[in-house]
């Protein structure tokens, strides 16, 4: 049930979004306004056109839910939206898109906060190149994307078979392998602290609202801008757990042949490896344009440095 109730602070930007889709607006612009209004997606990042067109485009938002003949039934799920709103919304899909269907996601190993521009230090987005290939790209500056330099791409598949290579062969090393256990706990600790740092900010968050609407004197001006700090501080500190938990994937045991474990592993596990091994990665411009080489001119890597738990993140 705990998954099922809805967040009326973030369940406004989806009627406000759906409002605005129902008027026509475009995705681009819609999301466009959602940034500047502050609503942000469950992992703390801004929302792009394709990622609300897919959560506009869910049934779930309506109480809905498909069953295996792909019809829309009452799921029993709370309602966001009213089901004529999904319904028109999902009309307007299909008739500028008839012949589109809904692409399968693209799975990253080397996604989210990992992997960063070694020109300007924005994290990487991923980014299919005209022809279909995944890759990851900085993106340009823009109001959407504040920051980045857009001069920096590189194909996904590239760089992961030379991120995979390096990752191995720093577990092959023994004093490495030996510390996998202890450093996975390490990890998974921190992950925690962030957890209670989290709750404590909401509980701060809700004793701030509750004294304010007390009459304790507090200017409205006041109010917002310490409600505003908690919340950006709850987005970060939620983003650096989930980016940690990745690592409870990672196997302890003994890994006889780590080349054909890795082929053959699942993308959580090799996930894990990559965040318990790796801080951060960063990537820099090719040294010619189309070129298929990844090498250490392209990619800098921050290995993790466990034991070291009160040390600020470093910059690659």
């Amino acid at each position: 049930m705990a998954y099922r109730r809805v967040r009326e602070t973030e369940a406004e930007g989806i009627r406000a979004a759906a409002s605005r889709r129902l008027e026509r607006q475009s995705f681009p612009a819609i999301t466009a306004w959602m940034s500047e209004a502050g609503y942000r997606t469950t992992l703390g990042n801004e929302f792009k056109p394709d990622v609300l067109a897919g959560v506009l485009d869910h049934p779930a938002i309506a109480g809905l839910m498909e069953n295996e003949d792909g019809e829309l039934v009452d799921s029993g799920g709370p309602r966001i939206i009213p089901v004529a709103d999904f319904l028109d919304i999902r009309a307007m899909r299909q008739a500028s898109e008839p012949d589109k269907q809904r692409g399968d996601q693209r799975e990253y190993l080397l996604s989210g906060p990992l992997s960063v521009c070694g020109l300007c230090g924005h994290t990487l987005g991923a980014s299919p190149s005209n022809a279909g290939a995944r890759g990851h790209r900085c993106p340009p500056h823009s109001a959407q994307h504040p920051g980045g330099c857009g001069k920096v791409r590189i194909n996904a598949d590239l760089y992961e078979r030379y991120v995979g290579e390096q990752v191995l062969g720093e577990l092959a090393k023994p004093e490495v392998a030996e510390l996998i256990s202890s450093a996975r706990d390490e990890l998974l600790a921190q992950a925690k602290d962030l957890d209670n740092q989290v709750a404590s900010a909401r509980r701060r968050q809700k004793k701030l609202g509750a004294d304010y609407a007390g009459g304790s004197g507090m200017s409205l001006a006041a109010f917002k801008a310490a409600d505003k700090e908690l919340t950006n501080l709850i987005r970060e500190k939620s983003t650096q757990a989930r980016f940690l938990k990745q690592v409870k994937h990672v196997p302890v045991g003994a890994v006889p042949d780590l080349a054909r474990w890795w082929k053959h592993a699942p993308l959580k596990a090799k996930k894990g490896l990559v965040v318990l091994l790796l801080e951060q990665i960063a990537v820099y411009p090719a040294a010619s344009r189309g070129s298929r080489t990844v090498d250490a001119d392209r990619v800098a890597f921050t290995w993790r440095q466990w034991g070291a738990a009160e040390q600020e993140p470093r910059s690659a």
